[in-house]
């Protein structure tokens, strides 16, 4: 099989425009038109990697973390960076990279730690905002069902655990077809009325292009009307961090020890303990003190991330139990979802996760 093939199968879960702004997530280096030999799973790329890869014989590694981030004016092998591009390029090695729209998306790397936890009612903390649009059409009763099933092929009408919703309003549309039209119904110049059913469906933003395609190979009209609406709703599957309950309660130490030996890490760093009872845990993998204020306003009883600077520790100690577990240690399961949709998708595939620890951290 193709590399481009395992990449669509990565998009598709983790979809690229539900990356951040100042992310640079997708293809790093290399031609997906080439025959994958394996694939090599990682939280970072480094020259340990790529050395691993090439001893495997693997010409593709899928990372967390990009390898590029700027733009480069020249390579002449002075970083890591550069000296990762030149072995890559040299020995025919593809890097692909699922960051933060893998960070945001459905089932994506927050889930897993919630899983790793022994989260329920696990939700997203932070819901994209501005990544919905509503589709409206009108259709011959007759066609109804078959243009409603291909829009929801195409991604259509998810809402929360409910798939394939729709509203049905039925009604009447007019048109009269000029000369050189090829009508599914009525005559060339004169008024038709047709029965139709007016469908809305509600679709993420990203997917317009495949929905109006999909719309237009199934509808019966030679011109098909349909309406795109831009939505204030937020995407409650999507987005940064998320929170969900413990089974049973945990005190304070019982908790932050559990954590400490799940993740492996080496330093855990938190705050005053204050004796409260540990049930609803907010989380986010990475750099994710950014959601401190918003885990206090859930009522999170404890907010979990891989970094969190000096100031941010002052004046909380009533509010919530803040735990530092470094941002490696936080992500490193990032490999087992990589594993996971690659072997259900392609079982015949060679693919391994990496034995090399990447965290440039050293705890002493």
């Amino acid at each position: 099989m193709k590399i481009k093939e395992i990449v669509s199968a990565l998009e598709q879960f983790a979809p690229l425009p539900l990356q951040d702004g100042f992310d640079n997530a997708g293809l790093q280096i290399g031609l997906t038109d080439a025959e994958v030999t394996g694939a090599l799973l990682c939280l970072d790329v480094t020259e340990a990697i790529l050395d691993e890869a090439i001893s495997l014989g693997f010409n593709l590694i899928i990372a967390h973390h990009p390898l590029i981030f700027k733009g480069y004016k020249s390579i002449t092998g002075k970083d890591y960076v550069e000296r990762c591009i030149l072995k890559a390029i040299k020995n025919d090695l593809v890097i692909y990279a699922a960051h933060t729209n893998l960070d945001n998306a459905p089932e994506g790397v927050n889930f897993k730690i919630a899983e790793k936890i022994g989260l329920k009612n696990v939700r997203v903390l932070e819901t994209k905002e501005n990544a919905l649009v509503k589709l409206v059409t009108f259709v011959p009763t007759a066609q109804a069902e078959d243009v409603r099933k291909a829009l929801f092929n195409a991604g259509c009408g998810n809402i929360g655990n409910y798939d394939s919703c729709s509203y049905n309003l039925q009604g009447e549309g007019t048109f009269r077809a000029h000369e050189g039209t090829h009508p599914y119904c009525g005559e060339i110049g004169e008024m038709h009325t047709e029965k139709e059913i007016r469908i809305e469906t509600i679709l993420p933003a990203y997917k317009k292009a495949e929905a109006v395609k999909a719309l237009l190979a199934a509808h019966p009209y030679e011109e098909p009307a349909f309406d795109i609406y831009p939505l204030q709703n937020t995407w409650a599957q999507a987005g940064a961090g998320v929170i969900g309950e413990l089974e049973t309660t945990e005190t304070e130490l019982e908790f932050l020890k559990r954590i400490k030996k799940t993740f492996e890490v080496g330093c855990l760093k938190h705050n005053k303990l204050t004796g409260r009872e540990i049930q609803t845990v907010a989380l986010c993998g990475g750099a994710g003190a950014f959601l401190m204020p918003l885990a206090i306003r859930n009522h999170a009883d404890v907010f979990i991330t891989g970094e969190i600077k000096y100031h941010d520790y002052f004046g909380h100690d009533n509010d919530i139990l803040l735990a530092e577990i470094g941002h490696y240690e936080s992500e490193q399961y990032t490999k087992e979802i990589f594993y996971t949709l690659i072997r259900d998708l392609f079982p015949n595939l060679e693919v391994q996760q990496t034995k090399v620890n990447t965290n440039p951290i050293k705890y002493m």
